[in-house]
């Protein structure tokens, strides 16, 4: 490249770059710099503790049921949404449903309203005398006496639900916008040579829609690890911790505890460091060669 050409590369990448400076990098920084501190939000750095928060952080019973509560969450919602969306997808796909578009819209709804609406609506459903409950007691189902959200042992599948309602409709369309891409010869030919529908979908459509898969997948884990507008609006971490999760349990700490500010840095890098390694293990886990349904 010419001097003129590097000139005008850096010209055109220069506002990228300095919006990623200023709004992610050094706040990044800064975050790692304040969990080595004792900090308060107000007074600022009171002193240094160097990897003095990081050691509380391990031996904090708070810490572990937090993370113990996300990785239920995690566990509890990714394959459902992805299952649910995948079968979503795979009917609209399919030539006997009418008013697709219809249907694609209807999908998309929930994705594209706010979601502390979306818990608010939810957390009056759940009530103690909500729909839930009233539908539950005309099923002859048991019904939790003081509601889904205030049981320790209901809240958390609560709240989950919710989660895959809102999450499915975003990931059929992002699914079915990869099955569109996939060519209708690969599916004659398997036809022609015998395979039924399941021998098709194991071997022809799951191999080649395998990078959405993956997106969609990593997308969807990311999001459940960093679950915290649910949390916040619908239970604010109760009953009793049940639905604290490693996000809220940072709020709790830089919002809550003023002191606590270096602490809860500490937490959002464990946090980070976290979601980080379980995304790379997906993505390589999903990416080999050899991988097989």
């Amino acid at each position: 490249m010419s001097r003129a050409e590097r000139t005008a590369a850096l010209v055109w990448l220069a506002p990228w770059v300095l919006t990623f400076a200023v709004f992610w990098l050094y706040p990044l920084l800064h975050a790692f710099a304040m969990s080595l501190t004792e900090y308060h939000a107000l007074l600022g750095v009171q002193r240094v503790l160097g990897w003095e928060n990081y050691r509380a952080l391990l031996s904090d019973p708070q810490f572990w049921r937090a993370l113990r509560v996300t990785l239920l969450f995690t566990l509890g919602t990714v394959p459902v949404t992805i299952t649910l969306a995948l079968i979503l997808a795979l009917v609209l796909e399919s030539s006997v449903v009418r008013w697709r578009g219809l249907w694609q819209s209807t999908l998309l709804l929930p994705s594209m309203t706010s979601l502390v609406v979306l818990a608010l609506i939810f957390t009056n459903l759940y009530a103690r005398h909500g729909w839930v409950s009233t539908i539950a007691v005309t099923l002859g189902l048991p019904v939790p006496q003081r509601g889904w959200l205030q049981e320790p042992s209901t809240a958390l599948p609560a709240v989950m639900a919710m989660d895959v309602w809102a999450s499915v409709g975003y990931y059929a369309l992002l699914l079915l916008a990869g099955l569109q891409t996939i060519p209708r010869e690969y599916d004659e030919v398997a036809r022609l040579a015998g395979a039924n529908a399941l021998q098709r979908l194991r071997w022809v459509v799951l191999p080649l829609l395998r990078p959405m898969l993956a997106f969609a997948l990593v997308l969807n884990t990311i999001k459940a690890l960093q679950v915290f507008v649910e949390i916040y609006v619908m239970t604010r971490g109760g009953p009793l911790g049940a639905t604290t999760t490693l996000v809220y349990l940072v709020f709790v700490n830089a919002f809550e505890h003023v002191d606590r500010m270096g602490y809860a840095a500490a937490l959002a890098y464990v946090s980070f460091l976290l979601i980080g390694i379980v995304a790379v293990v997906q993505l390589r886990l999903l990416r080999q060669q050899r991988w097989r349904w």
